[in-house]
């Protein structure tokens, strides 16, 4: 029978009305003789209740204790699937992470897979019985609860998908796919069919919140395909698949913005071996996560070093620069907060011409000036004044007639 993975987030399963209404899906699918292994998130506002509880308690709750309180979100939603599928007549059963040997490294609160023992759901599956598992946990090689960080049931899923060798990993949300740019920017915006794992990994990387990053990280490595689809409606989603030749037909596919940047400047630094090895190195000691980076030469063999970190990371990333900038030297050290990025994405731009110049006149038709680019074989991106980035969307999305079909 074929062997099918599905993903339901916490908004599919908000509440008991929506709980019977996926049951209802899932029934159907295993009435038409599908293998089913179901991934369930916690209900929506949980996971933020739990954490609101712990923070009462204490502002620096232990990292170990918070995934053992995190957890038990997604273990109320998938006992109480298998409840609602078991008084339907359906043979369902739920599991935890640790129960499917979802294997992990031990950073809690943001986990990676290291491996995934499926003998157990293959097992059920052979029963005829829908597996229900909870996603975004696993365990450490010493037996401890883990999580894998915000939105870390889409790689449960496509984890799980990968080891069952499944037929597909559909990821029900409360969107109807993938757009060519958030429909609540732009409303112009169209649903695309068919995307590539490269395209998809960028947007998720770029802004786009449709897919955690490393599910299709996955879904690339191991050759699964995804399908992007509503929980709330039988319509057909996006496909997230191998790159097909007539993709590149389309020059740019898509859109996306990220607000939650900020950009750092050290101006006037010696331009010599290590300097930026030395800047950058605190960041990384810091845990801080680099993005888009430029050196601008100056006259007498000076420097200005600039880099982008997210928002969350802008306060304590500036006071580490403001000690190395006295280290070595700096003129200034200086931070802005108020940017945002935008950026075009489409495998086919590999083979055509005057895609950044396209994006470049659409921004200063507008008047919107660019202080950072970044490109790279399918991507250009922009750092922009935060102030304008729901009009560069906009103006970038019509530029490339991605309105139309």
């Amino acid at each position: 029978m074929p062997i099918i993975v599905q993903k339901y987030g916490g908004t599919s399963v908000g509440n008991i009305e929506r709980i019977r209404n996926v049951a209802k899906r899932i029934a159907r699918y295993h009435d038409e003789g599908n293998s089913l292994v179901v991934i369930l998130s916690a209900m929506s506002g949980v996971t933020d209740g739990l954490i609101n509880m712990a923070s009462q308690i204490t502002k620096n709750p232990n990292k170990r204790e918070m995934d053992v309180l995190l957890a038990t979100g997604e273990q109320t939603t998938v006992s109480l699937m298998a409840i609602t599928l078991t008084s339907m007549g359906y043979p369902a059963e739920s599991m935890l992470g640790y129960q499917v040997c979802v294997r992990t490294s031990d950073v809690y609160g943001s986990a990676r897979i290291i491996d995934i023992g499926n003998e157990r759901i293959q097992a059920l599956l052979n029963q005829n019985k829908i597996v229900i598992v909870a996603g975004f946990q696993g365990e450490d090689l010493n037996g401890n609860i883990t999580t894998l960080g915000r939105g870390g049931s889409d790689t449960s899923a496509v984890a799980i998908a990968a080891g069952l060798n499944a037929d597909v990993c559909e990821i029900f949300t409360d969107v109807d796919g993938v757009y060519t740019a958030d429909p609540n920017v732009c409303q112009k915006a169209r649903k695309i069919d068919r995307i590539s794992y490269d395209e998809m990994l960028n947007m998720s990387s770029l802004g786009a919140k449709v897919l955690q990053i490393r599910s299709v990280e996955f879904a690339k490595k191991y050759q699964v395909p995804i399908h992007v689809r509503s929980s709330f409606n039988e319509e057909q989603g996006t496909m997230v698949i191998n790159e097909e030749k007539d993709m590149e037909r389309v020059v740019v596919s898509s859109v996306t913005h990220n607000k939650n940047e900020a950009r750092i400047t050290l101006t006037r630094v010696p331009d010599v071996p290590g300097v930026a090895a030395k800047v950058l190195r605190a960041m990384a000691d810091a845990g801080i996560i680099v993005d888009m980076i430029i050196q601008n030469t100056r006259q007498k063999n000076l420097t200005d070093i600039t880099f982008t970190v997210s928002k969350t990371d802008y306060e304590k990333a500036l006071e580490i620069e403001e000690k190395i900038g006295e280290e070595i030297g700096a003129e200034s050290v200086a931070g802005d907060p108020n940017i945002a990025k935008v950026s075009v994405i489409g495998v086919g731009m590999r083979s055509h011409s005057g895609v950044a110049s396209t994006m470049f006149d659409a921004l200063a038709r507008e008047n919107i000036n660019i202080s950072m680019i970044s490109t790279s074989e399918i991507r250009i991106s922009c750092v922009i004044e935060e102030k304008y980035t729901e009009l560069a969307v906009r103006t970038i999305h019509s530029a490339f007639k991605l309105d139309k079909d």
